[in-house]
């Protein structure tokens, strides 16, 4: 039985690459391009180059946009790929304005225009495979930077083999030609021909290809953690892993082994990454624990089950004749329990998001959408109705515009939805995302942002819809894009604080290895989770967390859930820094969403059981008499959900007592006495 053969490794990747192809083919035209993806893989101990043409295999008859041939921007169409000389258009809703002015916006338009061939036959995958090219590095002679005519500020390159032959010309209109050559530039030499700056040498012969994760960081560590340093979030969500060996390197030194002071370490992590700055004083607003004060027994888990997603036929049951929600406690306890099936999600998650109160009528909700869809529109036309000449004196706007372009277009790029050239998804991305700059100029646009839209978008397939259930979500994400990121800092010190009531030994693990301060959990509590589970399974786990059952902050229940998973394998197998950075990257789309959810809630179980627990934790839970009860996206309690005890007594009819197991103490630590924390 033949082995199976070793998957390539991919060293560069980017989509949106256009072929030029050859002009001495007389059917086509000099201006036909050919989208496509490009690829550098290391493969049977050889490193290949590889062009594949996307297929124009996106559907985008089901979003709902502005034509750009309506007489009103109210007027909502069906976009779809249209057969030639078809001339009409499924009217699928007309919604009035009750403003004329708003007919002066020039909508966009989200009809994909069909690729077409000399002989006038749309393009498809197989006629477009003939443009797809793979070669090896080493038949690779020279590269030629060009100027595209049309793009000036994006190059083309023309890529030289040896012999006499050339590869067709490769443009570059979303950016990343720097990036390819950088990454040919690690894997091959190049170097500029005398006779032409523009000319370069490509020699592989001279290059180790096989690096291992201590080596990814180039030599100049300075420039990489400067980039971190003015711009944590996109160095963070993309490139995280490049910064280990700086940041290990800052906290123990090339030669040092031995363990620095916890205050040694705060400062120097504070200087690697000061949106992770911890002051080791206390702080107004901050109680400071001893450690080891007392031992908190923890008795076991329960076991805790998952039911299926809640119906058509349950939502629409949980509803009145005049459209009134009822019984909204055993709805939020169900989606908890089980999610929304996704024919249900369109018109459930404007409820959990909070854009349409819980207990509104049908006719209410209408009356709200076309006020809403008015005021979305006001603030659409302050950016769209900006003449280039104002913009070139307005460099905020300009550089909130130029930010969302370079995001979106690669934003979920390998989502079916996403894919492709001129994508009507990635127009409401792009659309929304600025208007949001008009509705919030002190947030403005922060990276990270498309992150958390591009589900929203997704489920409503709506502009107006989508626009303001982001803008309720970012009301309580709002703390994670500040500047001073206040609110990221605190989620790292609460989720310590629990990780040490659970686990202790790990905890005191992960402060052996400088890793105590949990800056690898950056990401998870940044977006929610939003790169670490596939994209369905972010659309389960956000509806879950958005019911604000069972406890406050549960999305940190989460985090110590996977960690909990995660613990044994760094344990045993001794992972220091670099290895535990770069494990916990790696479980990226490898996580169950149910087992998560079910060990995350089983954990509350268990504290919610216990007495005795430190106030930081029953602040943070949300265990205190007062604040019992249901949250808000943000964790804060809301005072008329149903109480944590009851949800106990709905979803887990059998007694849960808190009983003494050797097998689940998690007894404080005492070797740390002096150590305090700093729980908010």
């Amino acid at each position: 039985m033949a082995a199976a053969e070793c998957s390539p490794k991919v060293l560069f990747e980017l989509e949106g690459v256009l072929v030029r192809p050859s002009g001495d083919d007389e059917d086509t035209d000099e201006d036909f391009l050919v989208c496509g993806s490009l690829r550098i893989v290391e493969k049977d101990a050889d490193i290949i180059m590889e062009f594949t043409p996307l297929e124009d295999s996106v559907d985008p008859s089901h979003i709902l946009c502005a034509a750009k041939d309506s007489s009103s921007v109210m007027e909502w169409v069906q976009c779809g790929i249209r057969a030639p000389g078809e001339r009409g258009q499924q009217l699928l809703e007309s919604q009035q304005s009750y403003e004329t002015e708003w007919d002066l916006i020039n909508a966009v338009s989200f009809k994909k225009k069909s690729c077409v061939t000399g002989e006038g036959c749309v393009t498809g995958g197989h006629e477009r495979s003939r443009w797809s090219f793979s070669v090896s590095l080493s038949q690779l002679a020279a590269v030629t930077i060009q100027e595209d005519r049309r793009h000036r500020d994006a190059p083309a390159l023309l890529f030289m083999l040896k012999g006499s032959s050339s590869l067709p010309p490769l443009c570059f209109h979303q950016g990343g030609s720097k990036e390819l050559l950088d990454s040919l530039s690690r894997v091959a030499t190049l170097s500029k021909c005398v006779e032409d700056d523009s000319h370069l040498l490509i020699n592989s012969s001279n290059k180790v290809l096989n690096q291992s994760f201590e080596n990814l960081v180039d030599d100049n560590n300075f420039g990489l953690v400067h980039k971190f340093r003015r711009d944590p979030y996109v160095t963070t969500l993309g490139r995280f892993s490049k910064v280990t060996n700086y940041i290990c390197d800052a906290f123990r030194g090339t030669e040092e082994q031995h363990r620095r002071p916890p205050e040694e370490v705060a400062h120097l992590l504070g200087e690697v990454i000061p949106v992770l700055e911890i002051n080791q004083q206390e702080e107004p607003g901050f109680e400071v624990v001893t450690r080891c004060a007392h031992q908190v027994e923890l008795g076991t888990r329960p076991q805790v089950w998952r039911s299926a997603p809640v119906s058509a036929d349950v939502w629409n049951g949980h509803q009145d004749q005049d459209g009134r929600l009822m019984h909204i406690s055993r709805l939020k306890e169900s989606i908890f329990r089980g999610g929304l099936c996704h024919a249900v999600r369109k018109e459930a998650w404007k409820f959990l998001l909070g854009y349409f109160p819980w207990n509104s009528t049908l006719d209410q909700r209408k009356s709200l959408q076309r006020s809403k869809t008015d005021e979305y529109f006001r603030m659409k036309l302050q950016w769209k109705s900006v003449s280039e000449e104002q913009e070139r004196r307005n460099s905020r706007l300009r550089d909130y515009r130029s930010l969302i372009e370079k995001d979106v277009n690669r934003t979920d790029r390998s989502n079916r939805f996403y894919e492709g050239m001129d994508n009507p998804g990635l127009v409401l991305l792009h659309d929304i995302l600025l208007t949001y700059c008009m509705y919030d100029f002190d947030l403005g646009y922060v990276q990270g942002m498309s992150d958390l839209l591009s589900p929203i978008v997704f489920v409503m397939e709506n502009e107006v819809d989508a626009f303001w259930c982001f803008v309720s979500f970012m009301d309580h994400m709002h703390q994670n894009f500040e500047e001073q990121m206040q609110g990221m800092k605190t989620q790292l010190i609460k989720l310590r604080t629990l990780l040490r009531l659970l686990d202790p030994s790990f905890c005191n693990y992960l402060e052996s290895q400088d890793s105590g301060y949990l800056y690898f959990c950056f990401r998870w509590l940044l977006i929610h989770f939003k790169r670490e589970f596939s994209f369905h399974d972010v659309l389960r786990l956000w509806e879950v967390m958005w019911t604000g059952l069972p406890c406050q902050n549960f999305h940190l229940l989460l985090c110590c859930a996977i960690l909990d998973s995660e613990k044994s394998k760094i344990m045993e197998e001794k992972f220091g820094f670099n290895e535990i950075l770069k494990h916990v990257n790696e479980l990226s789309m490898k996580l169950d969403v149910e087992e998560i959810l079910q060990k995350a809630e089983s954990i509350w179980l268990q504290i919610s059981k216990c007495q005795g627990l430190p106030q930081s934790v029953v602040k943070i839970m949300a265990l205190d008499s007062e604040s019992r009860g249901s949250c808000d996206l943000s964790g804060r309690p809301e005072t008329s959900a149903v109480s944590s005890s009851s949800v106990v007594g709905v979803l887990h009819r059998e007694e849960r007592a808190c009983a003494n197991s050797n097998g689940h103490l998690r007894a404080m630590d005492c070797q740390h006495l002096s150590e305090v924390a700093f729980m908010s």
